[in-house]
């Protein structure tokens, strides 16, 4: 009788070392999910090994097949419904992992208009922010959520090294050399139409939102734009990316889009804001703005003043001018959404509605003052675009730009 019960108190020992942080020690199971959950966060309400497994799948063994479910136990979670009126900044993996430094942006957020934040869950490194860059991340968007703050998880989709790293064949590929391509920068991208990718993404999506995010936004969610352009060869996409960029990524936006609608999930894209007021870059970038408002729950155009080419509605140094080039770039872009409309039978509130655009707190090609920051935000509002967020990659807003709370 000793032998017996000594034998189920080892069972259930382990049993519980297992479900906790034991798997990480066995071979095999260290393996799942390694190179993005090597360092997860476990307790036991998190869906740390189902998630792992079906990652592990995805990035190491291509075993998960299009449309199959990822089924796991939810966290214990509130969500925040979407404000009528967003209104966010963004914060980088790197300061949200900074209990110090983040506190001074979550004090912005309650005293002024802002109610809402956006953080990376995936930049464009590849890194997942819970493999150890925010280590307490499911207790902050407690805390968020806390002080009724709106919190959207940022997925850089497909420039992501670290993919790359585990998967160079689905990478985009150099004609001359048959190795990897890369940018002006140096980093390899993901052909947009690998559908493993997708799968990834929308699995990270998924994890996101049972951690408690309660919208997910996708950048990058294109093809590259600078470096050797005619030099790419894309191994998935093959010829079609000669012809059809906006095809292949419009795919990706109707997949992602309806896959995380069944899990009642909003969604938003980023976009560049050029393509409203030009078409020249749509075949390039494969962005289509029609497409994104027919697809996304919100669009945001990257209406950054500082990007848009000299010459911009008469101003050869648009970023001095931001008023007046948001004012020009989002009148277009509410032509676009007219139009996407009157193709799609919706009301034409609704698909304006859906325009969220991201604005210029930052320096560059002028130095941003409290009055600049605003005028973007004035110029919006009449057009009647009450949404809307601030990028600043250091993450250093300018307080004197916003409304007291």
């Amino acid at each position: 009788m000793k032998i017996i019960i000594a034998l189920l108190t080892a069972g259930v020992l382990t049993f519980f070392w297992l479900a906790d942080s034991g798997y990480k020690y066995i071979p095999y199971s260290n393996r799942l999910g390694s190179e993005v959950y090597a360092k997860e966060e476990v307790s036991t309400t998190t869906p740390v090994k189902r998630i792992a497994s079906a990652i592990s799948k995805i990035v190491q063994n291509n075993e998960v097949k299009e449309g199959e479910v990822i089924s796991s136990a939810p966290l214990e979670v509130s969500h925040v419904k979407t404000p009528k009126n967003v209104r966010a900044l963004y914060m980088s993996s790197w300061v949200a992992g900074t209990p110090s430094i983040r506190a001074r942006l979550v004090k912005l957020i309650d005293d002024t208009e802002l109610n809402a934040v956006v953080i990376d869950v995936k930049d464009n490194t590849g890194l997942v922010s819970w493999n150890g860059r925010i280590e307490d991340i499911n207790a902050f968007v407690a805390e968020l959520h806390s002080k009724n703050i709106y919190v959207i998880a940022r997925i850089a989709a497909f420039q992501d090294p670290t993919y790359v790293k585990l998967h160079p064949d689905q990478a985009v590929h150099s004609k001359k050399t048959g190795d990897i391509w890369h940018d002006n920068k140096g980093v390899p991208w993901v052909d947009t139409g690998s559908k493993d990718m997708w799968i990834y993404l929308d699995t990270i999506a998924k994890e996101s939102y049972a951690r408690g995010f309660d919208e997910i936004n996708f950048d990058y969610i294109r093809f590259p734009t600078d470096g050797p352009l005619s030099d790419m060869t894309f191994p998935v996409s093959g010829e079609r990316a000669k012809i059809d960029k906006p095809g292949i990524v419009g795919d990706f936006y109707r997949y992602i889009t309806n896959s995380l609608h069944k899990d009642n999930i909003p969604v938003s894209g980023d976009l560049f804001g050029i393509i409203m007021v030009t078409k020249v870059d749509i075949a390039t970038l494969g962005q289509d703005m029609h497409t994104a408002l027919e697809t996304f729950d919100y669009v945001a155009p990257m209406i950054y003043p500082s990007h848009f080419y000299p010459g911009t509605d008469g101003y050869q140094k648009p970023a001095e001018h931001p008023g007046e080039i948001i004012s020009f770039a989002m009148m277009a872009g509410m032509k676009i959404a007219d139009e996407t409309a009157s193709s799609t039978g919706q009301a034409t509130s609704t698909i304006r509605a859906k325009y969220r655009p991201w604005y210029q707190d930052f320096d560059m090609g002028a130095t941003y003052t409290a009055e600049m920051v605003r005028a973007q935000i004035s110029a919006g509002e009449k057009l009647g675009i009450e949404s809307w967020m601030l990028w600043d990659p250091a993450n250093h807003y300018t307080p004197s730009a916003l409304k007291s709370q």
